[in-house]
């Protein structure tokens, strides 16, 4: 069975040169193992998800203008996530705040093409079936 996620749970995206923690703000009044618990609506840019430090996409526009500006050389730029849709497919049988729980197994698409998933799900006891 798959682990709820909570706050200070680990991600690394197919792009990114380096992993990133998940903020969860406290709004959903759920704690999980100490911290607040996440669920699939967790999904924010530079407010859950924070950069991946550098990215290598070549569907991010940075990237393209400095691939382009250094002659055709496969630049990374600074990460921004770009995240529009939530995490899928969340645990429909937990629910927190009204919208399914998340767990460790679920992903979330970039805008530019990565996919984020989870490394360290921030608890070790806490499943969902």
């Amino acid at each position: 069975m798959p682990n709820q996620v909570s706050m200070g749970a680990m991600m690394t995206c197919t792009f990114g040169a380096a992993p990133s923690s998940l903020v969860v703000l406290p709004a959903n009044k759920v704690l999980c193992e100490g911290p607040p618990a996440a669920n699939i609506m967790d999904h924010k840019p530079m407010v859950n998800i924070m950069p991946f430090g550098m990215c290598s996409s070549m569907a991010n526009p940075m990237v393209i203008a400095a691939t382009a500006a250094a002659m055709g050389v496969p630049t990374p730029m600074p990460c921004i996530p770009a995240t529009a849709a939530p995490w899928v497919p969340g645990a429909a049988t937990v629910m927190i705040a009204r919208m399914p729980a998340l767990d460790n197994v679920s992903k979330c698409m970039c805008n530019w093409g990565g996919v984020i998933a989870f490394s360290m799900s921030g608890t070790v006891k806490t499943m969902i079936p």
